[in-house]
This record gives C-alpha cells, structure tokens and sequence, in this order.
C-alpha cells in the first residue's frame, strides 16, 4: 500500500521506490543512495529521496494510526467489515480520524444527555413527519432535564448536530467545499492603524482561499496574532452547506421551519465552526510548506554560493562607536593578526585606521578585503577602498574589497563552536573572522552557524520548527556532500555534515587528525573511533585527501569502486594517475564494458565524468557586485538609477536585492522577465549579482522598489500605488476587489460569529 502511494506520487516504477525504502531502512543516507546506488534506484535524485523519505514517514505513521483506531474501535465492539476497508483504505491522517469520531471517547455533550433522556427517538419523528407539530410531539418527551418542550425539542437539535459532526462523509465532504469556494477577509483592528502600517496591504483585504500564495498567509496569521489585523474566513453562501446537510440526514427543511432553524444552527455551530478550523490548518500547512521550500532553496543557493578560494583576506565587522574589528586570515583560513580600529564617528581616527589596515594587509599579502554589510557598511567599504589603494600606490597588488553578507556572524561569535576553535579572542573580533572566511569558503563557514540564522528564510519564526529544522538539514548535507569535504583540513562542525559522520565521529576524526597528523589515505579512517564499517560506507566518497598515497583518494570515486578504475587503467595501458584527467582516454571508455552486476552503467559512466575533472567544484565562478559611489543611504536613491547588487533573499513574491544602501530592495515577481514568472527562483538565486533599475522609493517605510527590466520607466507618483503584498488584493470573483460580500462582513455573518466562538478573531 505505501510503496503503491509513494510510487504513483512521484511518478516512478513501485520497484524503483521499495528498493529505495530497503536502502533507507538499512540506515543508508540520502546523499550516499543519490550518488552510489543509482542502479538500485533508477536514478532517484536527491531531491526525490528527501521526498520520499518524508512522505514515507507520514504515510507509516498514517498506518500505525489506522492500527491503533482500528483497536479502539474493536475495543468497543463497534468495528464491522464496512467500517475497517473505510479505515484502511484512507489515504490521510484527516480522514482517519473523521471516521474514528463516533467512537472517540469525549466530553458529555448536551446530545449525550438528550440521548440518555431518550429524546432522539422525537428527532427521529419530526424527521419521518415534518408538517407536524413539534411542540406537540415534544410534549411526550418532557422529563427530568428536559422540563418542558422548548428544552426537549432543544436537545433534539443537539442530537441532529451531534449526527452531523459525526458523519464523516458530510464533515469532508463540507470541508472541501468550504476551502473550494471559501475566501479570507482581512479587516484592521480599530486602533491599530499607524501600530501595524507594515500590514497596510491588508487592512481592507479579501481573496479565495485557493489563491492564497504562502507568503500571504503567513503575514496575514502573524498580523492577526499581533492584534493588527481581524480575520474571517468567509464559507460564502451558506444555503449550499445547509443543503447538504439537510440532504444527508433527510430533512425536509421546506416543510417544517423548525427543521430547516435545527439545520441552519447546526451549521452556525458545528461545521462551520469545523471545517474553518480546518481550513486554517489547511492554510498554514499550505504556507509552511512553500516557506520551508522557498528558505530551502535560498539556503541552498547561499551555501553553495562561490567561493573566494584559497586567498589571504581580511575581514572587516563594520562598527560605529565600537570600531571596526578586523582578522587576517590566511589562505587556509588560519588566523594571522587580529584588531580593532576606529575610523568613523565619534572617534574618527581615519588615518590612522587606513595606516594600520594597510600594513597588515601589506605584511600578510592580503588579497582580499571581506566588509560586513551591516552597520557602517558603506563607510567601511570606503575606508577598505582607500587602503586598496594606497597599497597600489606604494607598488603592491591592489587587494579587492568585497561586501559579505554578515548574517549570523554574531550568532556564531557567541556560540560554542566559536569558544571552542578560540578560547581566548575577544568575541567581537570572531565575527571578523567569520566574516574573511565566509569570502574564502562560504559552505565550510556557514555550516557552523544555524541555518536559521543565516537570513534567507520567510516568515520563518512562523512556521513549525521541528519541520524547518529537519528540512534545513537536509539541504546543508545535500550542499556539503555535493562539493565534498577536505579530510585533513575540515572542522568538525563540517564533518559532522558528511554523510554517516555523527558530532562523535567528527570530534575524534579531529583528534586523530591532531595525534597523528594527517590521513595519508582514505583507508586510514578505519582507524578513528567509533568509525565502524556502515559510517566508512556513507563517508568515504565524499571526503577528500589531496595529495595522498592514493589520487584517487582526491574525488568523489568510491573506495568500493576503485577496482573498476584499476581494471580501466589495465585495459588503457595507463597508470590509475595518468588515466585521471585524460579526456582524449576518457572519452573513448565505453561503461557497458566495464559495467557489472555490483556496479551498472549508471555508476560506471559517474566514474569515468569524476575521472575526467576529479574532485571538481560545483559552484560558480566567484563575482562581486560593485556599488555605486555616492549612494550609501536609502535618500540617495532616486527613480530611474541603474545599480548592481547582489540578490539576500528570494521569495515567492520576488526578491530582495542589496544595492549598498543598508535596506534591500524589492524586485517583485512582476518585474523580473518581460516573460510571466511563476517562481523567482527560476530567474534569479541568492547571492546572485544583479543589475536592477529603481523604479520607486519609500523613504518613511524603507522600502525600494526595483527591477530586472532595465527598460523600465518608473511610474508618475500618482501611479505608484501598486499593493507589496504581492499583487492588487480583494480578489473577489466578479465582486468589487475588497467587497466579495460586504452585507456578511458588516454583520458578522454566521461563520464570524462561529468563530468568534471558536476564540478567533477576538
């Protein structure tokens, strides 16, 4: 059943997914079965694994569940032949327990006592005849409890209420027609206008449910939770909901007005009350899932954002009054020279900052200047310009200054991995060390700050942490195993982001590498503790050693496949180190000659592409974006300027660009292709240099429009009143935008009345 399900869903052979599920049970991990079991899984990639891998514990855990609602319900005697093929043939946790709510042990309710007080026959009657009186009938129902016929015939309602919530298919099938054709009204709270002016875009607000893009959902909860914004989710019409409940428990609500009042108040405060909770989950799970896939894919951009390489640099943590903390860094990343300057306001001792830097960079060979973007940034870049030239001057090689995204630097200044690599530096100046090494090598240094704190996410602080923090990992090991890792030269927070290594393994990889110095083979591993045979399995290719008794040792080559390359350098005449590199040799194997029952095609073919360029770098070429002299602050931006900057951020409505002026910019979705854009990242990635053209500025809200379309003009400012939620909200079908039922908004309607019951919108 679940190999079934995962197989249809990701559109591949059931094979290909119960092979896949085996070598994830063996405690496999995703980048080992991606790169070293093509042949067993057809060719899955990674992203398909993680996939898999997650819907294959929803679905377990949806079987365990069936499993245990099957015994409650057995339990009580209750479970018939009918009832458990519904329960097994569910395919969500939401349906399972629609069914199981009959016989789920709850509160007593008001329909309980009238059932016990043996009103539900008198339902039953009114049912079978409608035109009758029901205070008539009722009279021969009054009893304890129930003391006259008002109550009596009360109870019977609650009973039809009672029915109704329990039905399961009445409860889906009204839960989808209410996020079908419901929508999300948006009004601000009295009072609150100028407090929450960031949610102005939905002070007056309305679209379908269906339309809803992540990013939108989440600002409007996080604005309802701020007690800016009132909330209601409009169920539409109500008359079609209350046909439906009528039809399925045989109410004749044309004939009995009593009836069609018990059928209303059932809907007022059961379903509807339901199925809009049911639709904020709905909602939220919707928003989560594309937040966790836009922060997913930005984080993965920015750790496998090109590196500086191998180059001295001197990284600069610009500061005001606190100075600007400096370190050297050699090309290993090595600390050389550490201080603080203080070049700007209210010391302003300039010359003697530009004097010190300069020496320490003429005295280290630095060739590269690495400025934090925050606070004093532009300043900083200057005077970082200032000493480039002055070395130049003086003969030297012109040092490159460079602005580096500074997020999380102070994260990991104060943080554990930071005490421990330096146990006696100023935790100020680790954040200058931070910043030199994220130029050198942004992969290696990220991985020791929490992905949370890197700054790529939306809405991040909304969406479960538990599932963010189980995605986020995965994308650093997927960067980390995709370029590979230096063995003698890596962290242990880095290792410890290679497949099989746990936070053990790469302490003590660590310390041997520190008692014995370094590996001089990739068998040598076998040697650290706690390195059994499965972690040397999922490790081994993707650690590198340059320079060791093996070449092939230096790429992503499997220690199990070295036999297929020995057997290629035999039939080539060639050694294994003058058969690596050879393209003319290379290119003239054939993998089906070489191609075995251990080791198919598909793993032969990865083999001679790896022996063509070993150990090759995934990311791009490494590029800076240069900004524009004289425009360091928000009002110097006007309309019209050409600018480059570099993308932080990409989100479902577009992305942000630092253009040097200590806010982003916002190039929206709309101005990113003269062709329709569905998603930003298709256009552009983070830590992408970009040209952008400013086509308006909000100086007391701090926001700058931008966009990719140079030939843009921007709009007169009475035209400039396009909504930065994402589009011109109020998405009304055939309604005025804003007024998709204004009669329903001002009185409160049924469903905001409900809710309000419900604790929302209060």
């Amino acid at each position: 059943m679940i190999i079934s399900t995962l197989a249809r869903e990701l559109g591949v052979a059931e094979a290909q997914v119960a092979a896949t599920v085996a070598l994830l049970d063996e405690g496999n991990t995703v980048p080992f079965i991606a790169r070293y079991r093509k042949e067993i899984t057809g060719g899955l990639d990674d992203s398909q694994l993680r996939q898999l891998e997650e819907r294959l514990a929803y679905l377990r855990e949806l079987e365990e569940r069936k499993g245990a609602v099957l015994a409650a319900i057995a339990e009580q005697g209750k479970l018939s032949e009918e009832l458990r093929a519904q329960i097994l043939a569910c395919e969500t946790k939401a349906r399972v327990e629609d069914l199981y709510l009959p016989f789920k042990k709850r509160r007593r309710t008001k329909a309980d006592a009238a059932r016990e007080a043996g009103i539900e026959p008198l339902l039953d009657a009114l049912l079978d005849a409608p035109t009758a009186d029901p205070h008539v009938i009722a009279a021969d129902y009054v009893t304890k409890g129930f003391t006259d016929t008002k109550a009596v015939l009360e109870g019977a309602r609650a009973i039809l209420a009672d029915r109704c919530a329990t039905n399961a298919d009445l409860v889906g099938t009204v839960r989808e027609r209410m996020f079908e054709n419901g929508a999300m009204l948006a009004t601000v709270v009295a009072g609150m206008e100028t407090a929450g002016a960031k949610f102005k875009d939905y002070f007056d607000f309305a679209e379908d449910f269906t339309s809803l893009p992540s990013h939108r959902i989440l600002a409007l909860f996080r604005g309802e939770k701020e007690g800016i914004l009132h909330l209601n989710l409009d169920a539409g019409d109500d008359a079609p909901y209350m046909g439906m409940i009528a039809e399925a428990e045989g109410v004749d609500t044309h004939a009995s007005p009593w009836l069609a009042d018990a059928v209303r108040w059932t809907w007022a405060t059961k379903l509807a009350v339901s199925s809009a909770l049911d639709v904020r989950m709905r909602l939220k799970e919707k928003a989560e899932a594309g937040a966790l896939e836009v922060f997913a894919t930005n984080l993965r951009d920015v750790l496998l954002a090109a590196p500086a390489g191998q180059r001295a640099v001197l990284g600069l943590d610009p500061g005001y009054r606190n100075g600007v903390k400096c370190a050297v860094v050699d090309p290993t990343g090595k600390v050389l020279d550490t201080c603080i300057v203080y070049p700007h306001k209210p010391q302003a001792r300039w010359s003697d900052a530009v004097s010190v830097l300069a020496t320490a960079c003429a005295t280290h060979g630095v060739e590269l200047l690495a400025v934090g973007n925050g606070t004093a940034s532009r300043e900083t870049e200057k005077l970082a310009g200032e000493v480039a030239d002055l070395i130049a001057k003086a003969g030297g090689k012109r040092p490159t200054p460079v602005v580096v995204s500074e997020s999380g630097a102070s994260v990991y200044s104060a943080s554990s991995v930071a005490a421990a690599e330096f146990p006696t530096m100023d935790v100020s100046l680790r954040g200058a060390v931070s910043i030199a090494r994220r130029l050198q090598d942004p992969l290696a240094e990220l991985v020791k700050i929490d992905p949370k704190s890197i700054g790529v996410g939306q809405y991040q602080h909304d969406v479960n942490q538990t599932a963010l923090a189980r995605t986020l990992d995965g994308v650093v090991e997927d960067a980390v195993n995709a370029v590979g890792v230096d063995l003698n030269s890596a962290s242990a927070p880095l290792l410890t982001r290679v497949a099989g290594v746990t936070g053990t393994i790469a302490e003590n990889i660590v310390a041997y590498r520190d008692e014995h110095g370094a590996f001089a083979s990739r068998s040598e591993l076998k040697k650290v503790a706690r390195l059994g045979p499965k972690a040397f399995q999922q490790c081994a290719g993707f650690l590198r050693i340059r320079g060791g008794k093996d070449p092939l040792d230096a790429s992503a080559v499997h220690p199990e496949a070295y036999p297929v390359v020995r057997m290629m350098a035999k039939r080539t005449g060639l050694g294994v180190s003058e058969l690596i590199g050879n393209t003319r040799v290379l290119a003239g194997l054939k993998p089906a000659e070489f191609a075995d029952d251990t080791f198919g095609i598909p793993t032969v073919t990865d083999i001679i592409s790896e022996l063509d360029k070993p150990g090759r770098d995934p990311r791009p070429e490494f590029r800076t974006a240069t900004f524009k002299e004289g425009v360091e602050t928000i009002s110097d931006l006007a309309p019209g300027m050409i600018l480059e900057g570099t993308v932080t951020n990409v989100a479902a409505f577009g992305a942000f660009v630092d253009v040097g002026v200590h806010q982003d910019g916002l190039v929206h979705v709309s101005a990113m292709s003269d062709r329709y854009v569905s998603d930003p990242h298709s256009v552009v990635r983070s830590g992408q240099v970009v040209k952008v053209k400013v086509m308006e500025v909000d100086v007391p809200r701090k926001r700058i429009s931008l966009s990719l379309r140079l030939s843009d003009e921007p709009a007169a400012p009475a035209d400039r009143k396009r909504n930065d939620a994402g589009q011109r909200p109020r998405a009304g079908r055939g309604q005025q935008p804003g007024r998709r039922d204004a009669s329903r908004r001002e009185s409160g309607g049924s469903m905001a009345d409900a809710l309000r019951k419900a604790g929302f919108g209060r």
